[in-house]
């Protein structure tokens, strides 16, 4: 076999694999969604609130304005701490008003 004959099997092979793995990326992100509010101090995935740039700068524990990805439809059952009042703290698929670091 020449070179040119050896070089378009390999193209081929390697047009595929890189089409099999950008499904696979694309799949695997379309079963996440972001939670709001779960995510400890400096583990967020990002949107942090004022004064902040993105992932891993939350400064609170379970910051209401910060975002963590989680497994879609999995984000109202994460298992949290209660409030310092009791009452109890849940993730939300949209930004929270609570546990937000002072101004």
């Amino acid at each position: 076999m020449t070179t040119k004959t050896l070089a378009l099997p390999l193209a081929a092979s390697l047009a595929t694999a890189l089409t099999l793995a950008g499904g696979q990326l694309h799949a695997q992100s379309a079963t996440m969604e972001k939670c709001f509010g779960v995510s400890l101090a400096g583990q967020n995935d990002c949107a942090a609130g004022p004064g902040t740039t993105c992932s891993g700068t939350s400064t609170v524990d379970y910051q209401g304005n910060a975002w963590t990805l989680v497994a879609a439809g999995t984000c109202a059952d994460i298992e949290l701490p209660e409030m310092a009042d009791g009452s109890a703290r849940m993730g939300s698929l949209e930004e929270l008003d609570r546990d937000l670091p002072p101004a």
